[in-house]
């Protein structure tokens, strides 16, 4: 049998504890050896939650562990670039939380650490494991929607602001509101769904109706009530490929509208469609002049998509190959992000700088 893969967490907080969960049931093929958070009780309390037998003063002091292959990093989003980068100059393999970056010349730092060093650096787009859109990617790789030419995706929350006032609502520490922080599934998600054109265009806007007037909260993270928002609260963009596609984006925190808040994506081709909201979906094509319809439900005991990224990662770190979600994936998110809250600025539409990287 072959070595088992050691990992340290960066970050002890609710996602931190939820990759502790999933690789904790991967105990043949790693083992977690060390966590650590700048709230030391927090990451002794998952150390003995998971048992854990190690707790580090400082993310640099785990990084620094000869006995640790791949860091897992789950703390707020501008600190990402600098632990992912030194983690991957480390020699460790890296398993980054979404967005990759803060923003683009974050991920841009990444894409090139990732380069220098050969290692693994995989983001945690979870939404691409989960059992519909596998099944749709198959019929679109199988030629069964012919030219995908449009694709629309979005996540209406209802009332879903999370933790106002905290690290989540300030644009320094997160990049910014729903777009940055639920968007970047859509667009991860559609885009690979799409194919992965690349991308070379952007017009959106952005909006703050709910969160100035301390309205729209969710039940994710504890207000801080005399803390900072800066971010928006919705974002709606259109994303230009260089092949002709288009993508259609909206995302919101809070919204007045008629909505379930659950995610969706729909691809529109030449041969056929599909749609998928939550775990359901469908397959849509017109035979005998008559539209035609196969509906999709993820099975009740599907063992879900979480599970099967952690094995993911581990397949590529065994195996020294780069995850489907990798740097790149991560700097055309950040690129596209970027340029929506640009083009929201400015009124108009902009140009994608990919610096040479694409």
């Amino acid at each position: 049998m072959s070595r088992k893969t050691k990992i340290g967490i960066i970050g002890a907080g609710n996602i931190g504890a939820v990759h502790a969960a999933e690789f904790s049931k991967l105990a043949e093929r790693c083992e977690i050896v060390a966590i650590s958070d700048k709230y030391k009780p927090l990451a002794e309390s998952r150390a003995k939650q998971f048992g854990i037998p190690s707790v580090e003063e400082s993310p640099e002091q785990l990084i620094a562990r000869s006995d640790i292959d791949a860091v897992i990093i789950g703390v707020p989003n501008r600190f990402h670039a600098d632990l992912a980068v030194g983690a991957l100059q480390s020699g460790k393999h890296v398993l980054l939380e979404k967005p990759m970056g803060l923003d683009a010349e974050h991920a841009k730092r990444i894409v090139r650490a990732q380069r220098a060093t050969g290692n693994v650096l995989m983001v945690s787009h979870q939404m691409r494991w989960d059992w519909l859109p596998l099944q749709v990617k198959k019929q679109v790789e199988q030629g069964e929607l012919g030219r995908i030419y449009s694709a629309k995706t979005g996540w209406y929350r209802r009332k879903g602001i999370p933790g106002w006032g905290t690290w989540f609502t300030r644009k320094d520490m997160s990049g910014g509101g729903p777009l940055i922080d639920i968007g970047v599934h859509m667009l991860d998600l559609a885009l690979h769904l799409m194919g992965d054109p690349k991308p070379v265009s952007v017009s959106g806007a952005v909006y703050a109706e709910f969160g100035p007037k301390k309205k729209g909260i969710g039940s994710w993270g504890t207000p801080d009530w005399n803390g900072v928002w800066d971010v928006e609260d919705f974002s709606t963009a259109l994303v230009r490929m260089e092949d002709g596609s288009t993508l259609t984006l909206e995302v919101s925190w809070a919204v007045h509208m008629d909505t379930d808040s659950k995610p969706f994506v729909h691809l529109m081709g030449s041969e056929g469609g599909a749609s998928l909201r939550g775990g359901e979906g469908k397959f849509l094509s017109e035979s005998f002049d008559r539209a035609m319809e196969v509906e999709l439900k993820t099975p009740g005991n599907d063992e879900g998509a979480r599970i099967r990224l952690s094995r993911h990662f581990l397949d590529c770190v065994e195996k020294g190959e780069q995850p489907l979600t990798s740097a790149m994936t991560g700097l055309t998110n950040n690129l596209i992000i970027d340029a929506i809250y640009e083009s929201s600025r400015t009124g108009s539409e902009v140009k994608l700088d990919w610096d040479g990287l694409r």
